[in-house]
């Protein structure tokens, strides 16, 4: 089933996320809801809080980066990405290294908006998968800014909050639009300022 995506200006985008645990109710229904959303709306990561539950979920597939690739010269970042499709429950960052490198970040709930943030090139990651096997991993390049950013979800960070202080004031309007719903989106949203959801 396709959820409605949470719009920048809800509350649940900015709370710090619950853990979850093996009774969750209809767990593995929610992670299949999750991922065609995310298909739906042609992402590559989708958090539990952006369609409006504040628990330590999210799903990831970046196929669509392997897809971009340029032939002639493959982006050492994006090597592997096809099949990268993953669920992490409950994930704990362990360590962020390497250098800082920059790049355009989008997010659902924060539509037609594109923004350069710096992130470290490589993560440690302990989490559960869907069959609750916990997992201790290294990702680098695409996998590993993916990551970060639906990790930055389920601790109630965005990637505008990642901004300068002018960057974000540029913003503002943009922002307050979305939260009205004054933006062209071709995939199911809720807004939080205005009673209408597409």
């Amino acid at each position: 089933m396709i959820l409605p995506i949470v719009a920048y200006g809800d509350p649940v985008l900015k709370k710090e996320a619950e853990e979850i645990d093996q009774d969750y109710p209809n767990l593995d229904q929610l992670i299949a809801d999750m991922f065609e959303t995310m298909y739906e709306a042609s992402g590559v990561g989708l958090a539990a809080p952006q369609i409006g539950k504040s628990i330590r979920l999210f799903v990831v597939d970046g196929s669509p980066f392997a897809e971009d690739e340029d032939e002639e010269e493959p982006d050492p970042r994006a090597v592997d990405m096809e099949g990268f499709k993953q669920v992490f429950i409950n994930p704990i960052i362990e360590e962020e290294s390497g250098k800082e490198w920059g790049f355009a970040e989008g997010c659902l709930s924060i539509p037609k908006i594109r923004e350069e943030v710096m992130r470290k090139e490589r993560i440690k990651i302990s989490y559960f998968d869907q069959n609750w096997q916990l997992k201790e991993e290294e990702f680098d390049g695409y996998k590993a800014r993916i990551i970060q950013h639906e990790y930055d979800h389920i601790e109630g960070v965005l990637f505008t909050d990642h901004l300068s202080v002018l960057k974000k004031r540029l913003l503002t309007k943009r922002l307050a639009n979305i939260s009205q719903g004054i933006v062209e989106v071709d995939y199911r949203m809720k807004f939080p300022n205005t009673k209408k959801g597409r």
